[in-house]
C-alpha cells in the first residue's frame, strides 16, 4: 500500500507531527527511526531527517527505496526572507532553490544545479492543495504564502546575507533542508511539496526567537498537515 513520507528536521518539529498520528509503529532502518502510522486513515511515514542538506537528501532516498511512497511532504521552521512574512505565517513552496550551490565560475547563475536547473518546482496540485487547505481553515491568525523556498547548509542569522537571498532569488523563507529533498524527489520522479512556518527573522540574534517560536512554528505546521491530509 503506499505511503505519503513525511521529513522533518528535528525532534520539535517531529513531535507535534506524532501527535496527530494513530496507530504508531516504529521500524529502524540504517539506524534510523521511521515511525508508521495513520493521520486522518492516511498511511504514513515519518523520519527526522536531523539538520542539514546531506542529511535530508540521505533520509528521502531511504523513505524512496524502502516505501512505495505516493508523495513526499517536508515539513518544519524557516526564518523569513521576506519582510512581509511575520511569526507563525506559513510559507508554501512552490519553487525551491539551493543559495548555497555555486558554479557561477562555469558561466552559470548562482543557484543553478547541473541538470536540474536554478530551481525546481512542488507537485503543482500539491500546492494547490495545500494552499486550498489552509485558505479554508476557520478563524486563521496567520497568513500564507505560496512562493519561493531557499536551502543552505547555514543557519542564516546575518540581515546582508538575507537580503542578498532575497534579491537574488525572491526568497519568501531560509531554511537547510528542503531544495535537497526536492532535488532527490525530482531526480527520482516522486511528487513532493515543501512547507514552512516563520519561526525567525535573520537579524543577527534571531537564534533567540528561533527557539522560542519552534513550537509554535512545528505546531501550526502539524496541524496544517492534519486538515490537508482530511481533505
Amino acid at each position: 500500500m503506499s505511503k505519503v513520507a513525511i521529513i522533518a528536521a528535528m525532534e520539535e518539529e517531529v513531535n507535534e507531527i506524532k501527535r496527530i498520528m494513530k496507530d504508531i509503529k516504529e521500524k529502524n532502518i540504517y539506524e534510523l527511526i521511521i515511525l508508521e502510522g495513520k493521520i486522518q486513515n492516511k498511511e504514513c511515514v515519518l523520519l527526522k531527517c536531523e539538520v542539514g542538506k546531506v542529511n535530508a537528501a540521505r533520509c528521502t532516498q531511504i523513505l524512496i527505496d524502502n516505501y512505495d511512497i505516493e508523495y513526499v511532504i517536508n515539513v518544519g521552521t524557516a526564518g523569513a526572507g521576506n519582510d512581509s512574512l511575520n511569526i507563525g505565517d506559513i510559507v508554501i513552496g512552490k519553487k525551491l532553490v539551493q543559495h548555497d550551490f555555486d558554479i557561477t565560475a562555469f558561466g552559470h547563475k548562482k543557484g543553478y544545479i547541473s541538470n536540474i536547473g536554478e530551481n525546481i518546482s512542488s507537485n503543482i496540485n500539491l500546492v494547490d492543495k495545500f494552499e486550498k487547505t489552509a485558505n479554508n481553515i476557520k478563524n486563521r491568525t496567520y497568513n500564507i504564502k505560496v512562493g519561493t523556498i531557499a536551502s543552505g547548509d547555514i543557519f542564516c542569522n546575518d540581515i546582508n546575507m538575507k537580503e542578498k537571498i532575497n534579491n537574488k532569488f525572491d526568497a519568501d523563507a531560509i531554511e537547510m533542508e528542503g531544495a535537497a529533498i526536492a532535488q532527490v524527489c525530482y531526480l527520482d520522479k516522486i511528487p513532493f511539496i515543501i512547507i514552512r512556518s516563520i519561526s525567525d527573522t535573520p537579524n543577527g540574534s534571531n537564534e533567540i526567537t528561533f527557539e522560542q517560536y519552534l513550537k509554535l512554528a512545528s505546531k501550526r505546521c502539524a496541524d496544517l498537515l492534519n486538515e490537508f491530509l482530511l481533505a
